[in-house]
């Protein structure tokens, strides 16, 4: 049986007691009523990950004993940067979790013209720090050890200036005549990139506006069939696609 998975800030050493975090100790303790002496797995975000065994365990906290730390990867090769304009509800919720599944490196919130939430700093920071967790919780369940970055909030313009270096393959969704390109995206689309940004827009979409401003940093767009997808579904096909065009994604025979 697969071993529950725990995410731990602290360093991983062999042998080393590693008292873990309140919230994960709450989940072992209380969700699924653990005991001293079962086993489990701790990673750190950064690529490490340890077998470990319960070896005190009360309601609030769970210290554990690992063992020798491995460096195992399950990224894909192919490095994602998902741009999304902020949303209503829940939604935002489910994009960073089902993104982090499908092995996103980053994800930039961003504000457009149609975007319908509007919040203030401290608002924000409570929300990427919500995201975070949503980020840690999904990669314990899918088995990555590494925690996508979640960055900061930045209007459409801002993001549009530092949207990655010069290689990185930039996609748009919208749906439009994909040949209609910008003159200046010369390289071919089926080449293999090693990095490549999504940029998604809101419930209203973006405006024709804001699609020139892409296109003239460098933007193609793409195309997700005939039909609209909710900003939710969206960015989670354009991953899916990108990942089986480019990524670890494989077709059996």
């Amino acid at each position: 049986m697969r071993r529950p998975r725990f995410h731990t800030a602290q360093p991983l050493t062999a042998g080393a007691i590693v008292t873990l975090e309140p919230e994960p100790s709450r989940h072992i303790a209380k969700a699924l009523r653990m005991r001293s002496g079962e086993a489990l797995c701790v990673f750190d975000g950064n690529g490490m990950e340890a077998a470990a065994r319960i070896c005190d365990i009360t309601r609030d906290a769970v210290s554990v004993e690992l063992d020798l730390p491995q460096a195992i990867d399950r990224e894909s090769p192919l490095s994602v940067t998902l741009a999304i304009a902020l949303s209503r509800g829940d939604r935002m919720d489910t994009v960073v979790q089902k993104a982090t599944e499908l092995g996103v490196r980053r994800i930039q919130p961003v504000s457009s013209e149609r975007t319908g939430v509007r919040l203030d700093a401290t608002r924000l920071a409570k929300k990427r720090g919500h995201w975070e967790r949503i980020a840690i919780s999904a990669c314990e369940q899918s088995g990555r050890n590494r925690i996508p970055r979640i960055d900061e909030t930045l209007a459409l313009p801002d993001f549009l200036d530092v949207s990655g270096d010069a290689d990185a393959r930039r996609l748009i969704l919208h749906p439009t005549d994909s040949t209609d390109q910008p003159d200046d995206a010369a390289a071919p689309i089926l080449e293999r990139p090693v990095d490549v940004v999504l940029l998604v827009g809101p419930e209203g979409g973006f405006s024709d506006g804001e699609v020139a401003a892409a296109r003239a940093a460098g933007f193609r767009t793409l195309q997700l069939g005939p039909r609209v997808l909710r900003t939710e579904t969206a960015p989670l096909a354009a991953l899916a696609a990108v990942q089986l065009r480019w990524g670890d994604f494989c077709l059996g025979a």
